[in-house]
């Protein structure tokens, strides 16, 4: 039932209490006096923002259904004059469309309520300097938000740009040592196939020769595994056996030989088929070919390392992409896991079980890396120098679920309701900002409508990220 209310009345709240008699009567009559019962909602959250909302007499409640930690309810009042509803509606059209709370009457309560439209008008017009200095107030702060969140993601570029700079380092590297070594290595293995031919090695020999070489390089990297130990005792007896038939260099040969397979009856064979006066420099140009092959498969290697690690520093960050599309979520976690392997300890263990039937996500992907980096991140600092970090993935009959999990010790109980808050932080002064998981939640929930929580005891920590399959109405 409504009514309307008197201007005394009016005046009794603080909200009022300086107002003049005729701005108290023109809001009387802007406004009408609701009762509720115990229990019934004054407003909800999500709809339309149309009034503006004044206890008058009674219990009320705020709550605000949060993704991460579910109701979140503030303490009950009955304090004549507190208010809520559309509180932001001086702002205008940059005001929100729908109530970003749920206002409850938990006795039998008088609410008065003063349409929205109203409401803005009489803040602009009685209270013009306020307004301004209210609307500067939200602008700032949206304004120093967004510089901490372009501070937050350069900081992340700049530990993960330093990660890959190492990860790319090493087989640069590998790659300019091996090409080194092959420079020398095919000038020697010319040089030793020249003075074959000039001791008149016939050509068929020549040929057993070639053919010995191309059965070693074959068997590079396909021999099954052995012990140090037994590595060292075959280099050993087939120094002696190369050194009995005058090679020179034969320590140096060896190793090289014996890592391609090479036994002594394979000598034998050398022996046998070339001639005992070509073996020793046949064998040593063998030598030399097979280590040429082998500096050539780490010279391929280190330039594949090199590719993969461009293509998922691509991936990570949606190169030559559109900003909203179709993607495997697979490829983003791999390509986020791969830019942190320079950042990974030794004594830190990945883990991917991963739902291939999972199908393609519609995403913001190079947002959604972010919040890989942003979880992966604090899960690698939460286990310091050893434990396991555990990428999975599942899916229900709408949602995808990504679940990043670690062994650390946790995160308390006290807390876990304010990990989302923005500039909350348990990290020492000038580790953190506070944003990281308040970024990842509003890229979750605000861009992809989806949904990110905790759940927390020692030694295992999970953040579970859901996702919908289906293309949602993204917040802008």
């Amino acid at each position: 039932m409504s009514t309307t209310i008197d201007i005394d009345e009016l005046r009794k709240l603080f909200l009022f209490e300086r107002l003049t008699d005729e701005q108290l009567t023109k809001l009387a009559n802007s406004g009408q006096v609701k009762t509720f019962a115990a229990g019934e909602d004054i407003v909800c959250q999500g709809e339309p923002a149309e009034c503006f909302a004044v206890l008058i007499e009674g219990e009320v409640q705020m709550l605000n259904e949060t993704v991460s930690a579910g109701t979140v309810a503030m303490p009950r009042t009955s304090q004549p004059g507190v208010y809520g509803g559309a509180t932001s509606a001086y702002l205008g059209d940059r005001a929100p469309d729908t109530y970003q709370h749920t206002l409850r009457a938990t006795a039998p309560s008088r609410i008065f309520l003063l349409p929205a439209k109203k409401f803005a008008y009489i803040v602009a017009e009685w209270f013009p300097m306020a307004m301004h200095l209210l609307d500067g107030l939200l602008s700032g702060g949206r304004m120093q938000r967004e510089a901490i969140d372009r501070r937050q993601r350069l900081t992340a570029l700049g530990t993960i740009t330093a990660g890959l700079t190492h990860e790319l380092n090493n087989p640069a590297a590998a790659a300019v040592r091996a090409v080194g070594e092959l420079r020398s290595l095919i000038k020697a293995s010319r040089l030793h196939l020249a003075q074959l031919a000039e001791d008149g090695i016939p050509p068929e020999k020549l040929r057993t020769l070639i053919e010995a070489q191309e059965a070693c390089t074959n068997k590079l990297g396909t021999l099954p595994p052995r012990s140090p130990l037994e590595i060292s005792d075959a280099e050993d007896e087939l120094g002696e056996a190369l050194d009995e038939l005058g090679v020179e260099d034969a320590w140096d040969l060896a190793p090289a030989l014996i890592n391609a397979g090479f036994s002594g009856k394979d000598l034998e064979k050398i022996r046998t088929k070339v001639g005992e006066e070509h073996a020793p420099a046949a064998l040593r140009w063998l030598a030399e070919a097979i280590e040429i092959s082998q500096m050539l498969s780490e010279v391929t290697e280190a330039t594949e390392r090199i590719t993969s690690l461009i293509r998922s520093a691509k991936q990570y960050s949606q190169m030559d992409r559109a900003p909203f599309q179709e993607l495997d979520v697979h490829d983003l976690l791999d390509s986020t896991v791969a830019i942190f392997r320079g950042k990974i300890p030794p004594g830190i263990s990945v883990v991917t079980d991963y739902d291939r039937t999972l199908p393609p996500i519609p995403c913001y992907g190079g947002e959604l890396n972010q919040v890989w980096t942003n979880l992966m991140h604090n899960a690698l600092d939460a286990m310091g120098e050893s434990g396991t970090l555990t990428v999975r993935t599942a899916h229900d009959e709408d949602e995808a679920i990504i679940e990043i999990g670690d062994t650390g010790p946790g995160v308390p109980d006290a807390i876990k309701d304010r990990i989302f808050e923005p500039f909350f932080t348990t990290k020492n002064v000038g580790e953190g900002t506070g944003l990281g998981l308040d970024i990842s939640y509003r890229i979750v929930a605000g861009r992809h409508g989806g949904e990110i929580k905790v759940r927390s005891v020692p030694g295992d920590t999970w953040f579970e990220v859901r996702l919908p399959l289906r293309e949602p109405t993204a917040a802008a």
